[in-house]
């Protein structure tokens, strides 16, 4: 289904191919190019159980399943020239015409977007051009065939005599696909392709899978080049690392086994990868791109006065370090507070994101909760945002810069560091060997209260 109203006449198309047609892979053939792109093949059932989500930070719509994995993921790039692959049986539906004719009618009817096809042929000529009539009747906008038996690999030749067949046989727009392996290496064999198949348009799975420049009217680019863009992309829409090395794998070939196909493939992460091709610098740049547009995005939409969440104080607040002197955190105002209280030193207790590895943190003070509900980069940062949070509303300074001083922490730590340690480190020495210095509880006395930081990370 393509989402929007579009022609498939007299086009070249980047074709569904399972663990390629993620999104750097289509925005990659359509700078090259391509008219249309389709996404890998994905089960309807899956989608199904998937929510859609908005994801303003990478600006795209994301479909995410229950298990938090991003099943489909499009962008305003590709708006009206991307084709939804939907996959039910495959070829084992060519042995049921009637299952076929019903789906179709079903989608045609039901939905307001153009719904196409794409079939295998069956064993001979007649058989399959009776197939494509009776799917034409459907009121399907095109028909993509790939020249192949069911029981045949990507080594067998193509053939086109049963494309021109089906092509001469139905009105509406034909899209022959299957020509990688002998035919089409270059874009100028595209138009060979056409003709040889009497097609309306020509589709391409494993010739822009190794090298997406296939599409390129001026010519193939190096496919170092190619995948360098390739990767460019994959770090800007936050794909998965997996499958970014997949694709970078099919388009390194026979030179997988190379010094860089060898580092690639030990790579698991977009950042290893991008040191790989020597673009940390852009990897790092992007990172620091997005995650300030996140910062943003977050404290545009969160309260900044304190709201409870459950049993959990929170307020929507970053921990910026510069807004403090070198020496002086809002932890260690906390801390000291407490201490002059007589309070149990604060506890903090970290959890981690899966999809981003952010972190967030909660510090539990005199029995009460304080969270900060932003994410942070990571464990040390999300403690301090839950510290500030604890500081406001309860009303105390936290060491930031211009502040009065409170006399929470004395000058000599506010000056810096003493014997290599800093105040906050020699602050923590000081009070285990204090506590050290009293008479031991009981054994039955140790446990969850016992007065010693707690930390969890998920």
């Amino acid at each position: 289904m393509a989402a929007g109203r579009l022609s498939f006449r007299n086009i070249t198309a980047l074709a569904p191919m399972v663990r390629v047609g993620t999104l750097p892979m289509r925005l990659l053939a359509l700078d090259y190019g391509a008219d249309l792109v389709y996404c890998e093949e994905l089960i309807d059932l899956k989608m199904v159980q998937c929510q859609r989500v908005v994801n303003e930070v990478l600006e795209t719509v994301d479909f995410i399943a229950p298990d938090d994995r991003v099943m489909f993921r499009t962008c305003m790039r590709e708006k009206d020239r991307v084709v939804f692959q939907m996959g039910g049986m495959g070829v084992a539906l060519l042995s049921d015409p009637d299952k076929i004719e019903a789906i179709l009618k079903k989608l045609v009817t039901g939905v307001s977007i153009p719904v196409t096809c794409k079939i295998r042929i069956l064993p001979s000529v007649e058989e399959t051009v009776s197939l494509v009539q009776r799917i034409e009747k459907t009121g399907i906008a095109a028909i993509a065939v790939h020249g192949r038996f069911k029981e045949e690999r990507p080594r067998h030749p193509v053939h086109c005599d049963y494309i021109q067949a089906v092509a001469g046989a139905v009105s509406i727009p034909v899209i022959a696909n299957g020509g990688s392996l002998d035919l089409v290496r270059t874009h100028a064999d595209v138009e060979e392709f056409r003709k040889a198949t009497s097609a309306s348009s020509v589709m391409l799975a494993r010739a822009a899978m190794w090298n997406a420049s296939v599409f390129r009217s001026q010519g193939l680019l190096p496919v170092e080049t190619v995948m360098e863009e390739y990767l460019r992309y994959a770090v800007q829409y936050d794909n998965h690392a997996f499958n970014t090395k997949y694709c970078l794998c099919q388009m390194l070939r026979d030179k997988v086994e190379s010094p860089l196909g060898k580092q690639v493939q030990a790579a698991q992460t977009n950042a290893e990868i991008s040191e790989a091709y020597g673009l940390q610098e852009f990897y790092q740049q992007t990172q620091d791109r997005l995650q300030t547009k996140r910062d943003t995005l977050q404290r545009s939409s969160q309260p900044s006065c304190p709201v409870m969440d459950g049993d959990i104080i929170t307020m929507a607040i970053k921990f910026e370090r510069r807004e403090y002197p070198p020496q002086i955190t809002p932890k260690m105002f906390l801390l000291e507070w407490s201490r002059r209280e007589k309070l149990e030193q604060p506890r903090y207790k970290t959890v981690q994101r899966s999809q981003d590895r952010a972190f967030q943190s909660t510090v539990t003070v005199a029995k009460k909760k304080y969270r900060s509900s932003l994410w942070e980069k990571s464990k040390k940062f999300a403690e301090q945002a839950s510290a500030i949070v604890c500081l406001r509303v309860l009303g105390i300074p936290e060491g930031r810069l211009g502040e009065d001083d409170s006399g929470l922490v004395c000058k000599r730590k506010r000056e810096g560091r003493s014997n290599g340690n800093s105040e906050e480190e020699r602050g923590k020495k000081l009070h285990v060997e204090a506590e050290a210095s009293e008479p031991a509880a009981p054994a039955e006395g140790e446990g969850p209260n016992h007065p010693t930081q707690l930390a969890g990370t998920l």
